[in-house]
């Protein structure tokens, strides 16, 4: 299965709590709520590029899976993260001053994006377009 597609946001639960979980204030959570993303995800040999669009911000990361790169968050933290994969899993863990594991797992239908920091879970699906 290919992981290579673009994919649009169709379920969220828990999101707001888990925002506020990892420090983001009130407004933003709410601008941020008010969105629906699309990801992009393409392989280049073995680096990665996942673009994450939205109506008030567009993001992207490059990586190398078990390499640890800089990333600036959609909340313009910037953390450490690793990304693992596992079959059709990837394990992505976020190191600030909050570490945050955001687990995407890969289907036919979509990716299901389960993220959590210190117990506040949330969990995403996006469909595959």
């Amino acid at each position: 299965m290919s992981f290579e597609g673009v994919y649009k946001l169709t379920k969220t639960e828990g999101f707001d709590e888990f925002l506020k979980e990892i420090g983001v204030g009130m407004i933003k959570r709410k601008l941020a709520n008010s969105t629906t993303p699309e990801l992009e995800v393409k392989q280049d040999g073995d680096t990665w590029t996942v673009k994450t669009k939205t109506a008030l911000k567009n993001s992207e990361i490059k990586f190398k899976l078990g390499e640890e790169f800089e990333e600036v968050r959609q909340d313009d933290v910037k953390v450490k993260s690793t990304i693992t994969q596992d079959g059709n899993t990837w394990k992505q863990v976020q190191k600030a001053d909050k570490e945050v594991t955001i687990t995407r797992e890969f289907t036919a239908e979509g990716v299901n994006t389960v993220a959590s920091c210190n117990g506040v879970t949330s969990t995403r699906f996006y469909a595959r377009q």
